[in-house]
């Protein structure tokens, strides 16, 4: 090679240091070098070695299990972790309940950009992103325990407006993940579904005077990769491994390799299963119904707002909107599970940063996220439940800046069990937990700083949904069949004001048969309307 090191990976962790700064790339299993990772993990369990090392991260690295930064899970080996998701990486969780580490939860667009920002030098990342909700100094500021305590988020001010002021990081090692590297260390992405922020994080390693190392599945010539398909150059490179084992070096943690997550011309055959009538298909379905045909760029979260795709398709209406996730798929068909992030036959593929830079600026016609808790002020929390860290993820980034906003989620959850027919709504079990409650755990969405400015928010539920109003969470529908006062009042901490027009949700929602959604004729009708008025 010339001057990046090719080294094995048992290598690459014996130059892991006390006390470094660990830049990780990744997005649940994109993009994740998991064979080193699990060499630094035996090393440690071995020697005892490294020692303190810092874990900084922008999206959720992990399995839910063993794999990703689950690898680092041990009292000693890490002494703090500021990242942007922590669900997935539960092993990590009672170190912090235990006041074991210093950690952190900030918006995964926020740390992204961060990279980016001290890669150029920048003392912090500036932006309004995280104002009203956890990570604002005036309320946590990020902290997630006692033990930390020091300051990396403050507020400034700029011609009259609050902004939060991040503190970058400067990292010691950075560690991603490529598809090949050349015999000069350039490295490709042929076979990788996102690009996520790996040229962010080397530069940020490679400018601070740290080292970079990438896993790669194989080296080639000089002159074998197309210059414009290198994502990282190999100026910005220190070592290269090539994997022992293909399967630590999977396209995410749920597929090895599927070729329609890197190609816009992969044949997809269409699928003719119809999605269940349940409470998720229920609130989907009412989800869809707030789509305009004039506002076609569209977030799903991850859980039911998936769902929206399926009844799309099944609508026939799924060409009519472009979806995107936020590690940076634009259009295709979102995927779900361990391939979340990823997307079918996408027609494009961009650098998380930069997808943030675009919701950050308000580029989101609409957003349909999950719904975890919700109070009387519309505030929401999906990020902590007790000693349970799950994150905010890009949550923070989509729900402040989406020009309209769908939260989406069962009414009750924990064993609740309805049947949709006929036209209405059976609730024949109640889930033991109540999600609308009189004060969330944690603001991962502020309903006071959306009020403030003026967003169009709803909360769709099985059976009720509610708007955000100047006024507060007002109930404007009611599924056909319920009782308002046993199914919904009874089922909250507070009582929420009431529309006076309060509506009844549409019938075909309860059918066990398509809705007859149309929005091109909507549109047309629209158009011709307008014409005529």
């Amino acid at each position: 090679m010339g001057k990046s090191k090719l080294i094995s990976s048992k290598g690459a962790a014996e130059l892991f240091f006390d006390g470094a700064i660990l830049g990780v790339g990744g997005f649940i299993g994109t993009g994740v070098a998991e064979e080193i990772h699990q060499e630094v993990e035996k090393r440690y369990l071995e020697t005892g070695k490294p020692e303190n090392l810092t874990l900084l991260y922008a999206a959720g690295i992990g399995d839910g299990g063993e794999r990703g930064l689950n690898h680092y899970a041990h009292e000693g080996l890490i002494k703090k972790v500021i990242g942007g998701h922590w669900g997935l990486a539960p092993k990590l969780q009672p170190l912090v309940a235990a006041n074991k580490i210093e950690a952190y939860n900030l918006p995964q667009g926020v740390i992204a950009q961060m990279f980016r920002d001290s890669a150029a030098g920048k003392p912090r990342t500036i932006t309004h992103v995280g104002l009203g909700t956890f990570v604002d100094p005036d309320i946590d500021g990020g902290k997630l325990n006692e033990v930390t305590t020091e300051k990396i988020v403050e507020k400034v001010c700029f011609d009259g407006k609050e902004y939060l002021a991040y503190k970058t990081q400067k990292i010691d090692i950075a560690i991603v993940k490529g598809t090949e590297a050349d015999e000069n260390g350039n490295i490709s992405f042929g076979k990788e579904p996102l690009t996520l922020e790996v040229l962010s994080i080397a530069m940020n390693a490679k400018n601070n005077g740290g080292m970079v190392i990438v896993q790669v599945e194989k080296m080639v010539k000089n002159g074998s990769i197309d210059p414009k398909q290198v994502k990282i150059p190999g100026i910005l490179v220190d070592y290269v491994v090539v994997v022992d084992k293909i399967e630590n070096h999977m396209q995410t943690f749920g597929t090895q390799f599927n070729d329609a997550f890197v190609r816009s011309d992969v044949v997809i055959k269409k699928e003719t299963n119809v999605y269940p009538l349940n409470e998720r298909k229920v609130i989907a379905r009412r989800a869809a119904m707030l789509l305009d045909p004039n506002k076609k760029v569209l977030n799903y979260g991850i859980g039911v707002p998936e769902i929206i795709a399926e009844v799309l398709r099944e609508e026939g209406q799924e060409k009519g909107f472009t979806p995107t996730i936020e590690p940076g798929a634009v259009g295709g068909t979102p995927a779900g599970g361990l391939d979340f992030g990823c997307s079918a036959v996408p027609e494009a593929i961009i650098d998380q940063p930069y997808m943030f830079d675009f919701y950050d600026g308000g580029g989101i016609d609409a957003a349909f996220l999950g719904l975890a808790q919700c109070d009387g002020d519309g505030n929401i929390n999906v990020s902590k439940f007790g000693p349970k860290i799950a994150g905010c993820g890009g949550f923070i980034n989509i729900t402040q800046n989406a020009e309209e906003l769908a939260f989406c989620g069962t009414f009750t959850a924990g064993g609740l069990k309805v049947r949709a027919a006929d036209g209405k709504l059976d609730i024949l079990q109640e889930g033991k937990a109540k999600k609308f409650i009189s004060s969330v755990e944690q603001i991962t969405f502020s309903g006071n700083v959306a009020r403030q400015n003026g967003k169009k928010v709803i909360y769709i539920t099985e059976r009720a949904v509610f708007e955000l109003l100047p006024e507060g969470l007002t109930l404007t529908e009611i599924a056909p069949g319920v009782d308002i006062q046993k199914d919904i009042f009874d089922q909250m901490e507070f009582i929420p004001l009431i529309a006076e027009n309060l509506k009844t949700m549409d019938e075909r929602i309860f059918m066990n048969n398509p809705m007859g959604l149309n929005f091109e004729e909507e549109k047309v009708m629209e158009a011709w309307a307008l014409q005529f008025a």
